[in-house]
């Protein structure tokens, strides 16, 4: 039950990366600096974090010893998944985009085959869980799909399948790579470091294409970076690590990221003067919360079970 809280806790924070860059994107803000600065932003603050633990030499030790691992899958991780992200907001609002986010529960589920060495069933029970959750955000977004134009839709699903498949590939093949020799701030520390290379191309790209970002948008993308860079990171990451050998628990906490489709709704109906949504998006919202707390129960019974099972072992 702790990593689910931790996961709610952390998608309640990386909401605000939805809803502030849908706020840069209407008023002009171009979506390169909406996802590179946030990054430029995060590695003092990671920087300082992990120096005041005085934790910094392995990190750099790590980064050392497997360099092109570390720069393909953070690059992966974040590179792939956040870019694409906030390129959405162009054609979508916030909530929407968080909403088509969510194929990222059903993506980290089946990757299991592909990414495991020892375990590579498939937890079937944490699929069908989250197909639940998966209709449940289909039906949040019938309200407003009559209003996205086809190369809206286009330039918003594909992006996000590219960020769904991409952020549970580089967060999982980062935790096989450490193995637990770097703890969750170290690891997002040499993972921001490692995709450096990528933002700083995009950026070269930003300035010839957009010119330089405004002052409010360095405001705002300074408080996403705070949030939803370092915080909800920290919070999400921590909670995949408390459950990495266990691919059920694994998927039940990668489905808490769905708690940001109704933080960014309520977020933009707060600040964006966003509607209210109509029946069927609460029911919709129904099926997601209802989908959390099924992978909650089954995480605590798989626990039970595997207590009562060492128990008799030993009996």
């Amino acid at each position: 039950m702790r990593p689910i809280l931790i996961g709610l806790l952390g998608a309640l924070f990386f909401s605000f990366a939805f809803i502030f860059n849908r706020s840069m994107e209407l008023a002009g803000g171009s979506w390169v600096w909406s996802a590179s600065i946030r990054f430029f932003f995060m590695l003092p603050m990671l920087l300082l974090l992990v120096s005041f633990r005085r934790n910094i030499t392995p990190v750099f030790l790590h980064l050392k010893k497997y360099p092109f691992q570390w720069i393909i899958w953070s690059t992966v991780g974040f590179g792939f998944f956040y870019a694409p992200l906030t390129f959405a907001t162009i054609y979508a609002p916030g909530w929407l985009v968080a909403a088509t986010f969510q194929l990222n529960i059903v993506a980290g589920s089946l990757l299991v085959p592909f990414i495991n060495k020892k375990n590579r069933s498939i937890p079937i029970q944490s699929v069908i869980i989250s197909i639940i959750i998966i209709i449940g955000v289909f039906l949040m977004q019938i309200e407003h799909a009559d209003n996205v134009p086809i190369k809206g839709v286009i330039l918003t699903i594909i992006p996000l399948l590219i960020s769904s498949i991409s952020y549970p590939l580089g967060n999982r093949k980062m935790m096989q790579l450490v193995n637990g020799e770097l703890n969750t701030i170290q690891r997002i520390l040499g993972m921001t470091i490692a995709s450096l290379p990528f933002w700083i191309i995009l950026s070269i790209y930003g300035i010839f294409s957009f010119g330089a970002p405004t002052q409010h948008q360095v405001v705002q993308t300074f408080i996403v970076a705070v949030f939803s860079g370092v915080i909800a990171t920290i919070l999400f990451f921590y909670a995949t690590e408390l459950v990495r050998h266990d691919n059920h628990k694994l998927a039940g906490v990668e489905a808490t990221s769905s708690g940001e489709v109704l933080f960014a709704l309520l977020g933009e109906i707060i600040f964006l003067g966003a509607l209210l949504p109509n029946f069927t998006s609460f029911i919709g919202i129904t099926l997601v919360i209802f989908g959390i707390i099924l992978h909650s129960i089954i995480s605590t019974l798989i626990d039970r079970r595997r207590l009562m099972v060492n128990r008799q072992r030993f009996s």
